[in-house]
């Protein structure tokens, strides 16, 4: 109810309200005196309508009062609540105008309880992280194909059963080394703690996975005690959490080199299938024995090629033998050819000098005039009473000189 409603109902006490104004006025003072709070209290009268919004009451000893959760507040809840359960809702105060019921709109609810431990979880949370316990830097990598593998959980435990038969089922061949633990309860923290150092001092295992079934957070919270963050963080094993169900996330979760959503999950990642990997060594062995077929094959090919070029050396050597003496033919068809040229032109020089050579001339009927080796051309040039020597074409003569003319 505002202001002006309250003073216009004293102002007119003989105003008639209808009873949706009146429902409406109640609605809005409820509102607006009671912000959100936490309640708790006892499930009663549950029911999930159709459209997916739930429809409860909260009770105690004395008292209860209805409640409506709507489909998009619920679908965040991590749990089924039950009838009976105990719980805490985050709500607001209303009324439902339609039939003036008095009722909590539900924001948010937890398990009666919890409350202190999200706390305490969220704080452990924080203080590791800053601490740099989850860092992706310090995760180790799980060996592919452990020599052995240890498990860090109750004997009693059926978690422990589902990891050993996953394991054997897998790889039967991988010895398996149990440290044995309390996983619920006082001393548990502790004794999770003890098992991982033990494991860590001992460095049998390659692997070595943390597990225990799901449960409830009160069940789980050893998990998330400080003791065992340190001793998972310090232990050179690489770790695998498996610890609850999938929805389920504990301190060990963050801590631990990988997270597992359940034990037999674990188990799986701590070990190869050994059937799987007989299939993949049978497909390589066949594609290997493909490659090593397809090779010969075009080997084979290459070397009939090859063989269809490949010349005996006797072959060869004819061959060669047969070359040479091509060789040799045309040598001397080249030398002959060679020769009668310089034979013919041997003759034609010689035609040419005969013809032009002084014996040519002295067979003509010409003489050759000298006197001391001096060619006579001319009368004048010799004296009556000299001597002069002629050359002949056969013969030579030597005259004396008794007249010129």
């Amino acid at each position: 109810m505002n202001e002006n409603d309250s003073l216009s109902l004293q102002k007119s006490p003989q105003k008639i309200l209808s009873v949706s104004e009146l429902n409406r006025l109640a609605r809005e003072v409820l509102q607006s005196s009671f912000p959100l709070f936490w309640v708790s209290g006892e499930i009663s009268n549950l029911t999930r309508a159709a459209s997916g919004h739930w429809y409860f009451s909260l009770k105690d000893a004395s008292a209860q009062v209805r409640c409506v959760m709507f489909k998009g507040r619920n679908s965040a809840v991590d749990f089924i609540p039950r009838e009976g359960d105990q719980i805490e809702a985050r709500a607001t105060v209303s009324l439902y105008e339609a039939r003036g019921d008095f009722q909590l709109t539900i924001e948010t609810i937890r398990q009666a309880g919890l409350g202190d431990l999200f706390e305490a979880f969220e704080q452990l949370k924080r203080q590791l992280q800053q601490q740099g316990l989850f860092d992706a830097s310090r995760k180790q990598a799980i060996p592919a194909y452990a020599a052995s593998i240890g498990i860090v959980t109750s004997p009693d435990a059926a978690a422990l059963r589902d990891v050993i038969s996953t394991l054997k089922r897998r790889n039967p061949g991988t010895p398996i080394i149990i440290y044995p633990t309390a996983v619920q309860g006082k001393s548990a923290a502790a004794s999770i703690a003890e098992a991982i150092q033990l494991a860590h001092k001992r460095q049998e295992v390659d692997t070595l996975i943390i597990c225990r079934g799901g449960g409830s957070i009160e069940d789980l919270w050893s998990f998330n005690e400080a003791i065992v963050a340190y001793a998972i963080a310090n232990c050179t094993i690489p770790t695998i959490s498996g610890v609850g169900h999938e929805t389920d996330f504990t301190i060990c979760d963050f801590v631990a080199d990988v997270r597992a959503a359940t034990p037999t999950a674990a188990a799986e990642l701590a070990c190869q299938d050994i059937n799987q990997l007989v299939q993949k060594l049978n497909n390589l062995s066949q594609k290997l024995n493909r490659q090593i077929q397809l090779s010969m094959h075009q080997q084979s090919q290459k070397l009939d090629f090859l063989a269809q070029r490949l010349i005996s050396p006797a072959q060869k050597l004819k061959q060669q033998m047969n070359q040479i003496q091509q060789l040799h033919k045309q040598l001397n068809y080249t030398t002959q050819q060679i020769q009668y040229k310089h034979q013919q032109r041997y003759q034609q020089l010689k035609n040419s000098l005969e013809q032009l050579s002084p014996k040519a001339v002295l067979a003509r009927g010409y003489a050759i005039v000298s006197h001391q080796h001096q060619t006579i051309t001319a009368s004048h040039a010799v004296q009556l009473g000299q001597q002069l020597h002629i050359q002949l074409h056969s013969g030579e003569l030597s005259v004396d000189v008794i007249k010129k003319t």
